[in-house]
Protein backbone atom coordinates (compact mmCIF):
# COMPACT_ATOMS: atom_id res chain seq x y z
CA UNK A 1 0.00 0.00 0.00
CA UNK A 2 3.01 2.22 1.07
CA UNK A 3 4.10 1.56 -2.91
CA UNK A 4 0.97 2.62 -4.71
CA UNK A 5 0.13 5.84 -2.46
CA UNK A 6 4.35 6.82 -3.16
CA UNK A 7 2.93 6.04 -7.01
CA UNK A 8 -0.02 8.40 -6.66
CA UNK A 9 1.58 10.83 -5.36
CA UNK A 10 4.86 11.03 -7.45
CA UNK A 11 5.21 14.11 -10.53
CA UNK A 12 3.46 11.89 -13.32
CA UNK A 13 0.66 10.57 -11.19
CA UNK A 14 -0.25 13.71 -10.37
CA UNK A 15 -0.05 14.97 -13.61
CA UNK A 16 -1.78 12.85 -14.89
CA UNK A 17 -4.96 13.41 -12.08
CA UNK A 18 -5.10 9.87 -12.11
CA UNK A 19 -8.61 8.44 -10.30
CA UNK A 20 -10.57 5.16 -9.76
CA UNK A 21 -11.00 3.66 -13.42
CA UNK A 22 -14.38 3.32 -14.94
CA UNK A 23 -13.88 -0.56 -15.94
CA UNK A 24 -12.89 -3.27 -13.08
CA UNK A 25 -9.57 -2.72 -11.90
CA UNK A 26 -7.49 -5.27 -11.14
CA UNK A 27 -5.24 -3.80 -8.74
CA UNK A 28 -4.72 -5.91 -5.88
CA UNK A 29 -2.87 -3.70 -2.81
CA UNK A 30 -2.28 -6.78 -0.48
CA UNK A 31 0.44 -7.74 -3.49
CA UNK A 32 3.32 -6.34 -3.91
CA UNK A 33 4.46 -5.50 -6.92
CA UNK A 34 6.77 -8.20 -9.16
CA UNK A 35 9.84 -7.54 -11.39
CA UNK A 36 9.10 -7.83 -14.97
CA UNK A 37 11.36 -8.46 -18.18
CA UNK A 38 10.35 -7.76 -21.61
CA UNK A 39 12.65 -9.15 -24.26
CA UNK A 40 12.95 -6.98 -27.04
CA UNK A 41 10.86 -8.18 -30.54
CA UNK A 42 11.27 -6.99 -34.16
CA UNK A 43 9.21 -3.56 -34.37
CA UNK A 44 4.92 -4.52 -34.71
CA UNK A 45 4.07 -4.14 -38.52
CA UNK A 46 0.96 -2.46 -40.18
CA UNK A 47 0.19 -4.87 -42.39
CA UNK A 48 -0.96 -2.11 -44.65
CA UNK A 49 -3.39 -0.68 -41.80
CA UNK A 50 -3.32 -0.46 -38.04
CA UNK A 51 -2.33 -3.14 -35.97
CA UNK A 52 -1.55 -3.43 -31.88
CA UNK A 53 0.65 -5.48 -29.47
CA UNK A 54 0.56 -5.49 -25.66
CA UNK A 55 3.68 -5.43 -23.62
CA UNK A 56 2.53 -4.83 -20.76
CA UNK A 57 -0.95 -6.23 -19.47
CA UNK A 58 -2.33 -4.44 -16.07
CA UNK A 59 -2.13 -7.99 -14.60
CA UNK A 60 1.48 -7.56 -14.45
CA UNK A 61 1.41 -4.42 -12.30
CA UNK A 62 -1.16 -5.26 -9.83
CA UNK A 63 -3.61 -2.94 -12.48
CA UNK A 64 -1.55 0.42 -11.71
CA UNK A 65 -0.48 0.72 -15.59
CA UNK A 66 -0.37 -1.45 -18.85
CA UNK A 67 0.71 -0.28 -22.50
CA UNK A 68 -0.03 -0.99 -26.21
CA UNK A 69 2.56 -1.07 -29.14
CA UNK A 70 0.59 0.57 -32.31
CA UNK A 71 1.77 0.38 -36.25
CA UNK A 72 -0.18 2.47 -38.68
CA UNK A 73 0.37 2.43 -42.35
CA UNK A 74 0.67 5.66 -44.36
CA UNK A 75 -2.18 7.68 -44.59
CA UNK A 76 -4.52 5.70 -42.54
CA UNK A 77 -6.78 7.07 -40.21
CA UNK A 78 -7.44 5.78 -36.96
CA UNK A 79 -10.38 5.73 -34.38
CA UNK A 80 -13.46 8.44 -35.09
CA UNK A 81 -13.07 11.26 -32.13
CA UNK A 82 -13.90 9.94 -29.18
CA UNK A 83 -13.20 10.31 -25.20
CA UNK A 84 -12.53 8.62 -21.89
CA UNK A 85 -14.62 8.92 -18.86
CA UNK A 86 -11.94 7.71 -16.44
CA UNK A 87 -9.08 6.34 -18.99
CA UNK A 88 -5.42 9.28 -19.47
CA UNK A 89 -3.24 8.14 -22.13
CA UNK A 90 0.28 8.73 -22.71
CA UNK A 91 2.02 8.09 -25.90
CA UNK A 92 5.38 7.78 -27.00
CA UNK A 93 6.24 8.33 -30.55
CA UNK A 94 8.99 5.88 -31.86
CA UNK A 95 8.58 6.57 -35.82
CA UNK A 96 7.26 8.75 -37.96
CA UNK A 97 4.50 11.41 -37.21
CA UNK A 98 1.46 11.11 -35.35
CA UNK A 99 -1.14 14.04 -36.17
CA UNK A 100 -3.33 14.16 -33.05
CA UNK A 101 -6.78 16.16 -32.39
CA UNK A 102 -7.35 17.04 -29.01
CA UNK A 103 -9.85 19.08 -28.94
CA UNK A 104 -10.43 21.62 -31.38
CA UNK A 105 -5.99 21.37 -31.86
CA UNK A 106 -4.35 19.47 -34.26
CA UNK A 107 -0.93 18.52 -32.70
CA UNK A 108 2.19 17.01 -35.17
CA UNK A 109 3.92 14.35 -32.55
CA UNK A 110 7.17 13.06 -34.24
CA UNK A 111 9.11 9.90 -32.93
CA UNK A 112 11.32 10.84 -29.92
CA UNK A 113 8.43 12.77 -28.45
CA UNK A 114 5.42 12.38 -25.96
CA UNK A 115 1.28 13.18 -25.81
CA UNK A 116 -0.89 13.08 -23.26
CA UNK A 117 -4.34 13.07 -23.47
CA UNK A 118 -6.25 13.07 -20.45
CA UNK A 119 -9.91 12.13 -19.48
CA UNK A 120 -12.93 13.63 -20.59
CA UNK A 121 -11.01 15.14 -24.17
CA UNK A 122 -12.24 14.73 -27.34
CA UNK A 123 -9.55 13.13 -29.38
CA UNK A 124 -8.11 10.96 -31.85
CA UNK A 125 -4.79 10.23 -34.57
CA UNK A 126 -3.95 9.40 -37.53
CA UNK A 127 -0.88 9.16 -39.93
CA UNK A 128 -0.97 12.00 -42.55
CA UNK A 129 2.60 11.27 -43.70
CA UNK A 130 4.25 8.56 -46.45
CA UNK A 131 6.03 6.81 -43.70
CA UNK A 132 5.06 4.12 -41.11
CA UNK A 133 4.11 5.43 -37.54
CA UNK A 134 4.75 3.51 -34.78
CA UNK A 135 4.11 4.56 -30.97
CA UNK A 136 3.82 3.05 -27.39
CA UNK A 137 0.44 3.82 -25.70
CA UNK A 138 0.74 4.01 -22.22
CA UNK A 139 -2.48 3.61 -19.67
CA UNK A 140 -3.31 4.13 -15.98
CA UNK A 141 -5.35 2.49 -13.98
CA UNK A 142 -7.86 0.67 -16.29
CA UNK A 143 -7.09 -2.27 -18.43
CA UNK A 144 -7.50 -0.85 -21.75
CA UNK A 145 -5.44 -3.03 -23.51
CA UNK A 146 -8.37 -5.58 -22.71
CA UNK A 147 -10.55 -3.41 -25.00
CA UNK A 148 -8.19 -3.22 -28.12
CA UNK A 149 -7.32 -6.77 -27.63
CA UNK A 150 -11.02 -7.75 -28.23
CA UNK A 151 -11.69 -4.64 -31.15
CA UNK A 152 -8.23 -5.67 -33.01
CA UNK A 153 -7.66 -9.54 -32.39
CA UNK A 154 -11.29 -10.79 -31.10
CA UNK A 155 -13.66 -9.38 -32.40
CA UNK A 156 -12.90 -9.97 -36.54
CA UNK A 157 -14.47 -11.83 -39.44
CA UNK A 158 -12.09 -14.79 -38.71
CA UNK A 159 -14.11 -15.43 -35.06
CA UNK A 160 -17.62 -14.76 -36.58
CA UNK A 161 -17.95 -10.98 -36.25
CA UNK A 162 -17.87 -9.59 -40.10
CA UNK A 163 -17.34 -5.65 -40.29
CA UNK A 164 -20.80 -3.74 -39.73
CA UNK A 165 -22.76 -6.80 -38.66
CA UNK A 166 -25.22 -6.64 -35.62
CA UNK A 167 -23.30 -8.90 -33.51
CA UNK A 168 -20.27 -6.65 -33.94
CA UNK A 169 -21.79 -3.44 -33.75
CA UNK A 170 -23.46 -5.10 -30.09
CA UNK A 171 -20.24 -6.47 -28.96
CA UNK A 172 -18.23 -3.28 -29.48
CA UNK A 173 -21.11 -1.13 -28.24
CA UNK A 174 -20.88 -3.11 -25.11
CA UNK A 175 -17.00 -2.62 -24.78
CA UNK A 176 -17.43 0.69 -25.30
CA UNK A 177 -20.32 1.18 -22.14
CA UNK A 178 -17.72 -1.25 -20.16
CA UNK A 179 -14.84 0.95 -20.63
CA UNK A 180 -16.32 4.24 -20.25
CA UNK A 181 -15.46 5.27 -24.07
CA UNK A 182 -17.98 7.72 -25.58
CA UNK A 183 -18.26 9.13 -28.97
CA UNK A 184 -19.76 12.96 -29.61
CA UNK A 185 -22.67 12.90 -31.69
CA UNK A 186 -20.68 14.26 -34.61
CA UNK A 187 -17.38 11.84 -34.32
CA UNK A 188 -18.13 10.05 -37.55
CA UNK A 189 -18.69 13.10 -39.47
CA UNK A 190 -15.38 14.80 -38.13
CA UNK A 191 -13.73 11.49 -39.12
CA UNK A 192 -15.35 11.38 -42.44
CA UNK A 193 -13.81 15.46 -42.52
CA UNK A 194 -10.21 14.46 -41.43
CA UNK A 195 -10.17 11.29 -43.82
CA UNK A 196 -11.19 13.88 -46.97
CA UNK A 197 -9.19 16.55 -45.76
CA UNK A 198 -5.68 14.61 -45.15
CA UNK A 199 -6.25 12.48 -47.89
CA UNK A 200 -6.30 9.29 -45.42
CA UNK A 201 -8.26 5.60 -45.87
Amino acid sequence: MERRNFLLQSGIFSALGIGLPFAPSVFSPDEPLKPVLLPPLTPLQHNGGMDIRIWVRSSMTNGLYSNVECAVAPKTMGPPPHYHLALDELMYVTEGTASILIGNEIVHVQAGGWHLRPRLLTHTFWNASDAPLRFYDMYFNQPFEDYLEQIFHQLTEENGYPEGSEKKNTAIGALNEKFGLIFPDDAFAQRNNIMKEFGLQ
